[in-house]
């Protein structure tokens, strides 16, 4: 999953909703004096991550891209905000725009309280909106094409992440209902992991 996906799939907490989105650059371990909240975040995090890496869904999703490809993974990430973002009122009960403006709200106030390396990290975020840049097709491919900025020469001699858009259009209809049936997969092994006061914005289908 992408970061949409972890800050939504969170505790109702600020400190957890930027621990579960700075797991990966921060590598999985946050600062001496990160908050208690701000360390379950990372730790959810890694078992989204776990859970997602292993799932056949998701093994299946990325099977029908192609056969083969270095970064099918990272392109059904992304493609799975995508389809969160088409579906969000399927997976919660706060209007995107709502919980998006909230949450920059709040990470804008925290920020100034981490150190110098996590506060560039939330400010870029905020700044750069990147939790909705993955609204329409168009919008995705273009979040693909800042993947293939990002990649070695050597890489990009091989695949690119933009070159994979014919495949999501090609399958979009099967990959929307892998995504439909994963989702709430995910959503019922986390919320065991979750305080269940801090998750009623979630829809939970058991």
């Amino acid at each position: 999953m992408n970061w949409l996906a972890h800050v939504l799939l969170s505790e109702d907490k600020v400190d957890f909703q930027l621990g579960n989105y700075l797991a990966d650059p921060l590598k999985g371990r946050a600062w001496e004096s990160a908050s208690d909240d701000l360390q379950r975040g990372i730790t959810v995090h890694k078992l989204i991550d776990s859970y997602t890496d292993t799932h056949k869904i998701v093994s299946l999703s990325k099977s029908r891209l192609r056969a083969q490809g270095l970064l099918r993974g990272v392109v059904i990430d992304l493609t799975y905000d995508y389809l969160l973002s088409k579906h969000w009122e399927k997976f919660t009960t706060i209007p995107k725009e709502r919980f998006l403006s909230e949450f920059y709200e709040n990470a804008e106030k925290r920020a100034p309280s981490f150190p110098e390396q996590p506060q560039l990290l939330v400010n870029n975020l905020i700044k750069q909106d990147r939790l909705n840049k993955y609204n329409s097709l168009e919008e995705l491919h273009k979040a693909l094409m800042r993947i293939d900025t990002r990649l070695s020469p050597r890489l990009l001699a091989r695949e690119s992440a933009s070159s994979y858009i014919d495949d999501i259009v090609r399958m979009q209809s099967r990959l929307e209902q892998d995504f439909l049936d994963f989702f709430p997969e995910l959503c019922i092994y986390l919320k065991v992991h979750m305080d269940d006061r801090y998750i009623k914005h979630w829809r939970v289908y058991e």
